[in-house]
């Protein structure tokens, strides 16, 4: 498969799962935390799928299309790993993670931190939405909505 024809797919099953978690998360309180703004296309849409709801972008560097930039206020810049986890405690309903790289080495680094972080940031019940897989006790793997192929996205839930 091209690599395009890849994007596409994670593109798809991104929009499928956020679709869906927004629907669960509505009548949740907390904020909604995006790891990894990169160009903003999946603030733009959570904050069209959660309309008044705060959400919380974190990225290394601002990169995002200018209609996508968060307020300053709602807006972390550094390494995610050391400014997210500042955050621990802040009982979101919702933690977004995309920030794989496809590559494996630098990907595993990421998934030996990633999954505690989002424990972290959750609150009990809260969802967590990742490219990548989170192997922790605390997170309950949830099955994948219709469309989404195994292992191309992954849902979980912060066990009560």
């Amino acid at each position: 498969m091209s690599r395009l024809e890849s994007f596409i797919r994670r593109m798809t099953a991104q929009r499928i799962v956020l679709d869906a978690v927004c629907a669960e998360v509505t009548d949740m309180q907390g904020p909604i935390l995006e790891l990894g703004l990169g160009n903003g296309r999946t603030y733009d849409h959570l904050r069209e799928r959660l309309p008044g709801r705060r959400i919380i972008a974190f990225d290394r560097a601002l990169a995002a299309h200018p209609s996508s930039v968060p307020p300053e206020s709602d807006l972390v810049i550094g390494e995610i790993r050391e400014t997210a986890a500042r955050f621990a405690g802040i009982r979101a309903a919702l933690v977004h993670a995309d920030i794989g790289t496809g590559i494996e080495e630098l990907d595993l680094k990421t998934q030996q931190w990633l999954p505690g972080l989002a424990v972290s940031l959750l609150q009990s019940g809260g969802i967590a939405v990742s490219g990548l897989p989170l192997d922790h006790a605390g997170l309950q793997p949830l099955p994948l909505c219709d469309g989404v192929p195994a292992g191309r996205y992954f849902i979980y839930r912060k066990a009560v």
